[in-house]
């Protein structure tokens, strides 16, 4: 009986020891696998490539006015004596209005760029003034009408008057205004972006601006296809019987080359044709200055909404030119009242007489 206790005693012991072990075994097996799984689930994680993020591609920039740099203005004479113009195809803004004479004079505005040379350089006009304040431009001249210093100082406009630094002489490593020896006074005077820079610091003038560009620049290619857009692929603006300003359409270049006076206009330092890639119009009144100087100096009407024309890749379309005041930007739209958007690229703004008769032709 006592055997047969003691051998059910060693059978239970067994027995446990045994699911003992087996639990230990399952133990161990469970835990191998689920290290293996978890190996094997990291190493598949490891091997799967990182998600590629698409950068997308940066908006396209406006080249031809951008950075801090304050816009210089410089009044070049349009005379034919004073032909070639210098640097005249780095301005992003050039604007023709009459002067006295039938003759026009030309304001070439310059940001961002260094050139070595501009000019000829004449004396200001006082309506000339109303498109260098709303470009916030340093206003480079060589003397002024009666009508220009008093505007100058009463709309306390930064201006460098050559009149005070002209060496009346050829060009020397010092001179701020010079005199070509090429041409015969008053066409000959010259000055560059350097020189105006220095007399503005000296001047004490900001020589930075944050002022937003005057024309609603955009990077896409603008083709004027509106219903009322006309064939323009020259451009007839007569200021007087003696001086007609001409732009000539080039499809392989998508640009136009100035000519003025029947002469091709070409840049005095690189020789190069003078293009712009768009033109803008604008009828504008002028009228007999009576200063008492019988001089013939004109007024011209820059406030209110004068009609006019964009031009632009072979086409013209009509707008309004909106100025609320003469230190405001102007505003240019078009017959549904919407801003109209400009090629990104050189303008010349002709404001011509209310009843020139400017032609368009193929």
């Amino acid at each position: 009986m006592k055997k047969e206790k003691k051998k059910k005693v060693i059978i239970a012991v067994v027995v446990i020891l045994l699911v003992i072990i087996a639990g230990a075994l399952v133990a161990y097996f469970t835990m191998n696998q689920k290290n293996n799984e978890t190996e094997q689930i990291a190493n598949v994680e490891e091997n799967i490539p990182e998600e590629v993020v698409e950068e997308e591609p940066p908006a396209p920039q406006i080249n031809i006015y951008k950075g801090n740099d304050r816009p210089i203005a410089f009044m070049i004479d349009n005379n034919k004596n004073a032909f070639p113009h210098s640097s005249i195809n780095s301005t992003y803004i050039a604007y023709e209005i009459i002067v006295e004479g039938g003759e026009s004079r030309v304001m070439a505005v310059f940001k961002g760029v260094s050139v070595d040379q501009v000019g000829p350089i004449r004396s200001a006009r006082h309506y000339f003034l109303d498109y260098a304040l709303e470009n916030d431009a340093i206003y480079a001249h060589l003397g002024s009408s009666p009508q220009a210093l008093r505007d100058i100082e009463s709309y306390r406009v930064n201006n460098v008057n050559g009149i005070n630094y002209d060496s009346g002489k050829a060009r020397t490593p010092t001179a701020l205004y010079w005199r070509a020896t090429n041409k015969k006074a008053p066409h000959n005077a010259y000055t560059n972006t350097n020189s105006i820079l220095q007399i503005a610091k000296e001047s004490g003038y900001r020589t930075t601006s944050n002022k937003e560009s005057v024309l609603n620049y955009v990077p896409e290619e603008i083709n004027l296809e509106a219903e009322d857009a006309r064939v323009a692929n020259k451009v007839r603006i007569p200021y007087s019987s003696s001086n007609v300003t001409e732009y000539q359409y080039n499809p392989e270049t998508r640009r136009y080359t100035r000519y003025s006076k029947k002469q091709k206009m070409t840049d005095e330092v690189t020789g190069e044709d003078v293009t712009t890639k768009n033109i803008i119009l604008t009828f504008a009144q002028n009228t007999d200055l009576n200063d008492g100087e019988n001089k013939g100096r004109q007024n011209v009407v820059t406030v209110g909404e004068l009609n006019g024309y964009y031009i632009t890749n072979g086409k013209a379309i009509p707008i309004i030119c909106k100025k609320s005041s003469r230190s405001e930007q102007t505003t240019y739209v078009d017959a549904n009242g919407e801003e109209i958007k400009v090629n990104d690229g050189n303008t010349w703004v002709n404001i011509c007489p209310i009843d020139a008769n400017v032609t368009f032709s193929e």
